[in-house]
């Protein structure tokens, strides 16, 4: 069953919780989409699609989210490293914003954006990464 979204505000930025349910806020001036990713206690993952957009804040307000959630950001937008946008949505991102997070990095290759195999040489960070970071990063 879908997870309900309400529209939400694009103020504060991060997680904010007003004692129903949680407010999240995401800044990016050139995402194309956001998905917010929710975890549960055994690390399986729930996303839901932050699909209002205020001022390039992306935000949405869900019921029933409490604090001690754990939750991160999968950011959707253009892939070309040479123009500064690195947009990988097999990356999960840390909130900027979060007032703590729980969990290690684990270090090995999915923490990273690019593919070494890809490139070679001084353009090898310009590949694109398709693994899955979420098990090795920690959570807001």
């Amino acid at each position: 069953m879908p997870m309900s979204v309400w529209p939400g505000r694009p103020e504060p930025l991060g997680a904010s919780w007003d004692g129903k349910g949680t407010n999240f806020a995401l800044f990016s001036e050139n995402a194309e989409a956001v998905d917010l990713c929710l975890f549960d206690a055994s690390g399986a993952e729930t996303r839901v699609r932050l699909s209002e957009l205020t001022h390039n804040v992306w935000h949405g307000y869900l019921p029933d989210i409490h604090p001690g959630q754990r939750y991160g950001y999968r950011v959707h937008g253009p892939h070309q490293p040479k123009e500064g946008h690195r947009f990988n949505p097999n990356k999960l991102l840390i909130d900027p914003y979060a007032l703590a997070v729980a969990g290690d990095i684990r270090f090995s290759a999915a923490i990273f954006a690019h593919d070494d195999a890809a490139f070679t040489g001084r353009d090898r960070d310009l590949g694109f990464s398709t693994v899955d970071s979420a098990d090795s990063v920690p959570k807001g």
